[in-house]
């Protein structure tokens, strides 16, 4: 396996706190790079995690396992790595930054075990709302460009097996979340971007601008690009803040009209005035929001960050065309399920917080908005004074549908709401049908929660396949 010849893995005491996905990945790299004194801990204790543990045994490793296992550091740890669930907090992660144990996520680990030789670079990307869909859309431009790539990080392929391939790549889209850039120290992206700053995340990293600036790490030592969003200022801040290799530029995007060193719309066309020599008096046509699917507004500005972020790499402009041209998002990403009765159907069951519902709502002319689940500390009184001209009407459910209810009350008082106390599997076949009274023909019932789904479903795709299906009952 391809490791640096220099980092003495071999003789670094680690501790690798967490045994999921993330943590079996980490501690199986370690082993691979020659690591020989490795400790895994974990308070939970299943006959899958004991299977795993065997497994890495075998190859020398420590696992502990079970109730307590992660309350006290070892007393012989030179590094600590850590999964990105577990918030900074907690007490082994405390002990390991009161004695300056290094704490690095997993992203630091893959960068640090990236092969010199054969490095491919990392364009990087990150926000509150719409990495998935911007990553895999520039995971489809450099493709399109005949680039071997890979959308790795947070989505697709773990971003340690990217960086350990056989094979190496010619580039790296790699999607973080707040949590991995936490930990995240030494990283130097090609290019990055942060799609936008809303709340979230509130409880693991302490206060809003804690998370932002976590956002903001993504830009540290950043090499080419730094791509911001012109109509959140709190990405170009991040941008002013960082510490970049010196020749970086600041790049924004736009749904407006382009300035100097930017992309965005014209008419009806994705143009670039950032990475071609007469930007000063001309720009390059890139695309057409026809080209785009689903062309609401915000699927259209993660296309522009894509498109930057692939400029910066040297993608052509018909490369970034063809690959709109051909792509499509995930399920339960603004996703037409069906028209019934001149009704329209709309699955986003991915818009888990305030931010991506009402970036769903606003792409639609008048909406009965479905919303609830797990508001994790949340509020929506700026979404609903933003959505209140589109919403015909509301049907809510979920734990904290009364907090939703209580914003409706405030500031649009006027919008019919229906509350759906059910909380067993059909709940979802009850609030189609209650949606399906209140719209009128031409309107669209959009399951936008702005909430978790742990509530009441297994997670956000089985809270959506609930809705698609009460739609099809309906139909």
């Amino acid at each position: 396996m391809r490791t640096r010849t220099d980092a003495g893995w071999d003789t670094t005491r680690f501790v690798v706190l967490g045994f999921g996905t993330a943590g079996y990945a980490c501690a199986d790299s370690l082993l691979q790079a020659g690591a020989e004194h490795l400790v895994v801990l974990d308070d939970r204790d299943t006959e899958a995690l004991r299977e795993k543990a065997r497994i890495l045994e075998t190859l020398g490793a420590t696992i502990t396992l079970g109730p307590g296992s992660t309350a006290e550091l070892p007393k012989d740890v030179d590094v600590v790595v850590t999964s990105p669930g577990v918030p900074p907090h907690a007490p082994l992660l405390a002990q390991a930054a009161e004695r300056d144990v290094p704490i690095w996520s997993e992203i630091e680990l893959a960068w640090r075990l990236r092969d010199p030789a054969n490095a491919a670079p990392w364009l990087c990307i990150t926000g509150t709302n719409g990495k998935t869909t911007t990553v895999q859309m520039l995971t489809a431009m450099l493709r399109a460009a005949g680039h071997r790539a890979v959308a790795a990080g947070n989505v697709g392929l773990p971003l340690l097996e990217a960086v350990l391939d056989p094979e190496p790549y010619d580039v790296i889209a790699v999607e973080l979340s707040s949590y991995q850039l936490h930990f995240t120290h030494s990283m130097s992206a090609h290019s990055a971007a942060v799609l936008n700053i809303a709340p979230d995340h509130v409880d693991w990293h302490g206060s809003l601008e804690a998370y932002a600036a976590d956002k903001g790490r993504i830009f540290a030592n950043c090499q080419v690009a730094c791509v911001y969003n012109v109509a959140d200022p709190a990405t170009e801040h991040l941008v002013e803040e960082a510490d970049v290799i010196e020749g970086c530029r600041a790049i924004g995007f736009t749904l407006g009209t382009p300035g100097l060193s930017m992309v965005g719309i014209v008419d009806d066309l994705l143009v670039d005035r950032a990475f071609i020599e007469q930007r000063s008096t001309s720009a390059l046509e890139l695309a057409t929001i026809g080209d785009i699917t689903p062309p609401a507004p915000h699927n259209v500005a993660n296309a522009l960050a894509a498109a930057a972020l692939a400029r910066s790499f040297g993608v052509p402009a018909t490369a970034v065309r063809d690959a709109l041209r051909r792509f499509r998002p995930d399920a339960h990403r603004i996703a037409h399920v069906a028209e019934v009765a001149g009704v329209n159907y709309v699955d986003d069951s991915k818009a888990t917080n305030p931010h991506a519902a009402q970036a769903s709502l606003l792409a639609y002319e008048h909406v009965v908005w479905i919303a609830g689940g797990q508001a994790k500390g949340a509020t929506f009184d700026d979404l609903v004074i933003a959505a209140r001209r589109s919403l015909r009407a509301v049907v809510l459910l979920g734990q904290d549908k009364a907090v939703i209810a209580e914003a409706l009350e405030r500031h649009a008082p006027d919008v019919p709401r229906i509350v759906v106390e059910s909380t067993d599997t059909g709940a979802m076949e009850i609030v189609v049908g209650e949606a399906a009274k209140l719209a009128q023909v031409g309107d669209t019932v959009l399951l936008a929660p702005g909430c978790a789904s742990w509530d009441m479903f297994a997670n956000y795709g089985a809270r959506g396949d609930a809705f698609a299906e009460a739609v099809r009952r309906l139909g």
